[in-house]
């Protein structure tokens, strides 16, 4: 009976690892995808060119969600969470 309980606690000590061995490698991925999204984005900091062209902003602005800009946006806001979440998964495990 004792024997089996070993059996048992190592089986799931290898279940932990593999588990801690994947979240690792999902993790690392979502952290490449991030930066890669984040350098894809368009800079903020307009300067003067902002003032200047103030009337086409507005329509970019209104259709910002259906642009690549609103969409990597949105990917980034999604890795972001995966990779606060999986953050926390790894430290607890």
């Amino acid at each position: 009976m004792l024997a089996e309980n070993k059996n048992l606690s190592r089986l799931e000590v290898y279940k932990v690892e593999i588990l801690k061995v994947v979240v690792t490698i999902v993790y690392v991925i979502i952290c490449l995808a991030l930066v890669i999204v984040v350098l894809g984005q368009e800079s903020k900091s307009e300067g003067l060119s902002g003032s200047v062209s103030g009337m086409a902003e507005t329509y970019w602005g209104r259709n910002k969600g259906r642009s690549m800009e609103g969409t990597l946006e949105r990917i980034t806001k999604i890795l972001a969470v995966a990779f606060l979440l999986l953050s926390v998964v790894l430290n607890l495990l």
